[in-house]
Protein backbone atom coordinates (compact mmCIF):
# COMPACT_ATOMS: atom_id res chain seq x y z
CA UNK A 1 0.00 0.00 0.00
CA UNK A 2 1.40 3.38 -0.94
CA UNK A 3 0.59 7.04 -1.36
CA UNK A 4 2.09 9.86 -3.35
CA UNK A 5 5.14 11.74 -2.10
CA UNK A 6 4.22 14.15 0.68
CA UNK A 7 4.65 17.87 0.14
CA UNK A 8 3.89 18.91 3.70
CA UNK A 9 3.40 17.42 7.12
CA UNK A 10 0.69 18.30 9.63
CA UNK A 11 1.85 17.98 13.26
CA UNK A 12 0.00 15.08 14.82
CA UNK A 13 1.36 12.84 17.58
CA UNK A 14 3.44 9.84 18.51
CA UNK A 15 0.94 7.30 17.13
CA UNK A 16 -0.92 9.33 14.51
CA UNK A 17 0.92 10.55 11.41
CA UNK A 18 -0.36 13.02 8.84
CA UNK A 19 1.15 14.27 5.59
CA UNK A 20 -0.41 16.18 2.70
CA UNK A 21 0.29 15.83 -1.01
CA UNK A 22 -1.64 17.62 -3.77
CA UNK A 23 -4.32 18.63 -1.28
CA UNK A 24 -4.92 15.07 -0.05
CA UNK A 25 -4.12 14.28 3.59
CA UNK A 26 -2.66 10.85 4.39
CA UNK A 27 -3.58 10.10 8.03
CA UNK A 28 -2.22 6.89 9.57
CA UNK A 29 -2.87 5.14 12.85
CA UNK A 30 0.68 4.17 13.72
CA UNK A 31 0.79 1.73 16.62
CA UNK A 32 1.26 -1.47 14.63
CA UNK A 33 2.69 -3.51 17.53
CA UNK A 34 -0.73 -3.14 19.22
CA UNK A 35 -2.74 -3.54 16.00
CA UNK A 36 -3.38 0.22 16.27
CA UNK A 37 -5.48 -0.23 19.42
CA UNK A 38 -6.38 3.25 20.66
CA UNK A 39 -4.93 4.72 23.80
CA UNK A 40 -6.38 7.87 25.38
CA UNK A 41 -3.43 9.79 23.93
CA UNK A 42 -4.27 8.51 20.44
CA UNK A 43 -7.86 9.66 20.84
CA UNK A 44 -6.56 13.13 21.64
CA UNK A 45 -4.22 12.98 18.67
CA UNK A 46 -7.05 11.99 16.33
CA UNK A 47 -9.16 14.89 17.55
CA UNK A 48 -6.29 17.36 17.28
CA UNK A 49 -5.29 16.15 13.80
CA UNK A 50 -8.84 16.51 12.48
CA UNK A 51 -9.11 20.00 13.89
CA UNK A 52 -5.79 21.06 12.38
CA UNK A 53 -6.80 19.67 9.02
CA UNK A 54 -10.01 21.68 9.26
CA UNK A 55 -7.85 24.82 9.34
CA UNK A 56 -5.52 23.72 6.54
CA UNK A 57 -5.90 25.80 3.37
CA UNK A 58 -6.09 23.92 0.09
CA UNK A 59 -7.20 20.64 1.65
CA UNK A 60 -9.41 18.66 -0.73
CA UNK A 61 -9.74 15.15 0.77
CA UNK A 62 -8.49 12.96 3.62
CA UNK A 63 -7.56 9.27 3.61
CA UNK A 64 -7.42 7.51 7.01
CA UNK A 65 -5.73 4.11 7.31
CA UNK A 66 -3.71 1.98 9.71
CA UNK A 67 -0.07 0.94 9.51
CA UNK A 68 0.88 -2.70 9.95
CA UNK A 69 -1.44 -5.70 9.92
CA UNK A 70 -4.65 -3.93 10.97
CA UNK A 71 -6.69 -0.78 10.70
CA UNK A 72 -7.64 -0.63 14.38
CA UNK A 73 -8.31 -3.34 16.97
CA UNK A 74 -10.44 -1.07 19.15
CA UNK A 75 -9.72 0.70 22.43
CA UNK A 76 -6.73 -0.35 24.52
CA UNK A 77 -8.83 -1.01 27.62
CA UNK A 78 -5.85 -2.33 29.56
CA UNK A 79 -3.99 0.95 29.18
CA UNK A 80 -7.12 2.94 29.99
CA UNK A 81 -7.72 0.92 33.16
CA UNK A 82 -4.32 2.01 34.47
CA UNK A 83 -5.43 5.65 34.43
CA UNK A 84 -9.05 5.79 35.61
CA UNK A 85 -8.90 9.51 36.36
CA UNK A 86 -8.02 10.23 32.74
CA UNK A 87 -10.93 8.04 31.59
CA UNK A 88 -13.33 10.04 33.75
CA UNK A 89 -11.99 13.31 32.31
CA UNK A 90 -12.36 11.93 28.80
CA UNK A 91 -16.09 11.35 29.39
CA UNK A 92 -16.81 15.01 30.19
CA UNK A 93 -18.61 16.61 27.23
CA UNK A 94 -17.42 19.86 25.68
CA UNK A 95 -19.68 22.71 24.54
CA UNK A 96 -19.80 20.91 21.16
CA UNK A 97 -21.81 18.16 22.85
CA UNK A 98 -19.15 15.46 22.44
CA UNK A 99 -16.60 14.01 24.84
CA UNK A 100 -13.10 12.90 23.87
CA UNK A 101 -14.19 9.42 22.77
CA UNK A 102 -16.94 10.81 20.55
CA UNK A 103 -14.93 13.74 19.20
CA UNK A 104 -12.10 11.41 18.07
CA UNK A 105 -14.64 10.17 15.50
CA UNK A 106 -17.09 13.01 14.99
CA UNK A 107 -14.34 15.60 14.36
CA UNK A 108 -13.77 13.87 11.02
CA UNK A 109 -17.45 14.30 10.15
CA UNK A 110 -17.07 18.05 10.70
CA UNK A 111 -14.31 18.41 8.13
CA UNK A 112 -15.53 20.32 5.06
CA UNK A 113 -13.87 17.83 2.71
CA UNK A 114 -14.59 14.13 2.05
CA UNK A 115 -12.90 11.64 4.39
CA UNK A 116 -12.13 8.13 3.10
CA UNK A 117 -11.27 5.20 5.38
CA UNK A 118 -9.11 2.42 3.89
CA UNK A 119 -9.37 -0.57 6.22
CA UNK A 120 -7.79 -4.00 6.48
CA UNK A 121 -7.08 -6.61 9.13
CA UNK A 122 -8.84 -5.91 12.43
CA UNK A 123 -11.68 -3.36 12.39
CA UNK A 124 -13.03 -3.89 15.89
CA UNK A 125 -15.07 -1.78 18.29
CA UNK A 126 -13.62 1.72 18.18
CA UNK A 127 -12.02 0.78 14.87
CA UNK A 128 -15.47 0.32 13.35
CA UNK A 129 -16.55 3.65 14.76
CA UNK A 130 -13.55 5.50 13.31
CA UNK A 131 -14.25 3.89 9.94
CA UNK A 132 -17.91 4.90 10.15
CA UNK A 133 -16.89 8.50 10.84
CA UNK A 134 -15.55 8.67 7.27
CA UNK A 135 -17.74 9.63 4.34
CA UNK A 136 -16.60 6.64 2.27
CA UNK A 137 -15.15 3.29 3.29
CA UNK A 138 -12.98 0.85 1.33
CA UNK A 139 -12.22 -2.53 2.89
CA UNK A 140 -10.38 -5.72 2.08
CA UNK A 141 -12.78 -8.66 1.68
CA UNK A 142 -11.08 -10.58 4.50
CA UNK A 143 -10.98 -7.72 7.02
CA UNK A 144 -12.34 -8.71 10.45
CA UNK A 145 -15.13 -6.32 11.43
CA UNK A 146 -16.96 -6.41 14.76
CA UNK A 147 -19.12 -4.00 16.75
CA UNK A 148 -17.48 -5.42 19.84
CA UNK A 149 -18.52 -3.21 22.75
CA UNK A 150 -21.41 -5.31 24.11
CA UNK A 151 -19.08 -8.31 24.33
CA UNK A 152 -17.10 -6.25 26.86
CA UNK A 153 -20.21 -5.10 28.70
CA UNK A 154 -20.26 -1.68 27.03
CA UNK A 155 -22.14 0.12 24.25
CA UNK A 156 -20.83 1.74 21.05
CA UNK A 157 -20.30 5.23 22.47
CA UNK A 158 -17.86 6.91 20.05
CA UNK A 159 -20.73 8.25 17.92
CA UNK A 160 -21.27 4.67 16.73
CA UNK A 161 -25.01 4.46 17.43
CA UNK A 162 -25.66 7.47 15.21
CA UNK A 163 -23.39 6.28 12.40
CA UNK A 164 -24.66 2.69 12.40
CA UNK A 165 -28.32 3.62 12.14
CA UNK A 166 -27.59 6.08 9.33
CA UNK A 167 -25.84 3.41 7.28
CA UNK A 168 -27.65 0.12 7.83
CA UNK A 169 -31.00 0.82 9.47
CA UNK A 170 -32.02 0.18 13.04
CA UNK A 171 -32.62 -3.60 12.91
CA UNK A 172 -29.23 -4.44 11.40
CA UNK A 173 -27.55 -1.95 13.72
CA UNK A 174 -29.18 -3.63 16.72
CA UNK A 175 -28.25 -7.15 15.56
CA UNK A 176 -24.59 -6.25 14.98
CA UNK A 177 -24.47 -4.50 18.36
CA UNK A 178 -26.41 -7.06 20.45
CA UNK A 179 -24.52 -10.09 19.15
CA UNK A 180 -21.02 -8.57 18.78
CA UNK A 181 -20.54 -11.16 16.06
CA UNK A 182 -17.55 -10.84 13.76
CA UNK A 183 -18.12 -10.34 10.05
CA UNK A 184 -15.86 -9.94 7.05
CA UNK A 185 -15.13 -6.95 4.88
CA UNK A 186 -17.15 -8.65 2.15
CA UNK A 187 -20.08 -8.81 4.59
CA UNK A 188 -19.54 -5.14 5.44
CA UNK A 189 -19.95 -4.35 1.77
CA UNK A 190 -23.18 -6.34 1.52
CA UNK A 191 -24.55 -4.70 4.67
CA UNK A 192 -23.77 -1.19 3.44
CA UNK A 193 -21.06 -0.40 5.99
CA UNK A 194 -18.46 -0.15 3.23
CA UNK A 195 -19.02 1.08 -0.29
CA UNK A 196 -15.99 -0.63 -1.85
CA UNK A 197 -14.57 -4.11 -1.25
CA UNK A 198 -11.09 -4.49 -2.74
CA UNK A 199 -7.74 -6.16 -2.15
CA UNK A 200 -6.03 -2.76 -2.37
CA UNK A 201 -8.15 -0.35 -0.31
CA UNK A 202 -5.43 2.23 0.32
CA UNK A 203 -4.38 2.54 -3.31
CA UNK A 204 -7.99 2.78 -4.43
CA UNK A 205 -8.77 5.29 -1.67
CA UNK A 206 -6.04 7.62 -2.92
CA UNK A 207 -7.19 7.15 -6.51
CA UNK A 208 -10.76 8.02 -5.50
CA UNK A 209 -9.57 10.98 -3.41
CA UNK A 210 -7.66 12.20 -6.45
CA UNK A 211 -10.80 12.12 -8.58
CA UNK A 212 -12.73 14.00 -5.91
CA UNK A 213 -9.93 16.58 -5.66
CA UNK A 214 -10.47 17.46 -9.32
CA UNK A 215 -13.96 18.75 -8.56
CA UNK A 216 -14.78 22.25 -7.38
CA UNK A 217 -13.91 22.38 -3.68
CA UNK A 218 -16.87 24.57 -2.69
CA UNK A 219 -19.35 22.30 -4.45
CA UNK A 220 -18.03 19.13 -2.79
CA UNK A 221 -18.04 20.83 0.63
CA UNK A 222 -21.61 22.06 0.14
CA UNK A 223 -22.78 18.62 -0.97
CA UNK A 224 -21.19 17.02 2.09
CA UNK A 225 -22.91 19.55 4.38
CA UNK A 226 -26.27 18.92 2.76
CA UNK A 227 -26.03 15.16 3.16
CA UNK A 228 -24.76 15.28 6.74
CA UNK A 229 -27.08 17.98 8.05
CA UNK A 230 -30.24 17.09 6.13
CA UNK A 231 -30.10 13.29 5.93
CA UNK A 232 -32.95 12.89 8.41
CA UNK A 233 -34.63 16.32 8.18
CA UNK A 234 -37.98 16.97 6.55
CA UNK A 235 -38.47 17.60 2.85
CA UNK A 236 -39.16 21.34 3.10
CA UNK A 237 -36.04 22.06 5.17
CA UNK A 238 -33.92 19.93 2.86
CA UNK A 239 -35.25 21.68 -0.24
CA UNK A 240 -34.60 25.09 1.33
CA UNK A 241 -31.03 24.11 2.22
CA UNK A 242 -30.48 22.88 -1.35
CA UNK A 243 -31.71 26.20 -2.77
CA UNK A 244 -29.47 28.34 -0.56
CA UNK A 245 -26.42 26.17 -1.26
CA UNK A 246 -27.05 26.37 -4.99
CA UNK A 247 -27.54 30.14 -4.94
CA UNK A 248 -24.16 30.58 -3.28
CA UNK A 249 -22.43 28.29 -5.77
CA UNK A 250 -24.14 29.45 -8.95
CA UNK A 251 -22.09 32.63 -9.66
CA UNK A 252 -18.79 30.75 -9.50
CA UNK A 253 -20.14 27.91 -11.63
CA UNK A 254 -21.36 30.36 -14.29
CA UNK A 255 -17.99 32.12 -14.40
CA UNK A 256 -16.19 28.80 -14.83
CA UNK A 257 -18.58 27.83 -17.62
CA UNK A 258 -18.00 31.10 -19.46
CA UNK A 259 -14.21 30.70 -19.21
CA UNK A 260 -14.39 27.19 -20.63
CA UNK A 261 -16.15 28.37 -23.80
Amino acid sequence: MSASTAQSTVPSGSHITCSISDGIADVRLDRPDKLNALSLDMLGELRATARRLGRTPGLRAVVVSGNGRSFCAGLDLGAAARNPAAVVRAFVPTPRGTNLFQEACWAWRRLPVPVLAAVHGHVLGAGVQIALAADLRLTTPDARWCVKEVERGLVPDMSGIRALTQLVGIETAKRLTFTAEEFTGADAGRLGLAGTVTDTPLDEAFALAGRIAERRLEAVAAAKRLFDRRWSSGDRRTFAAERWAQLRLLPGAMKALQKSR
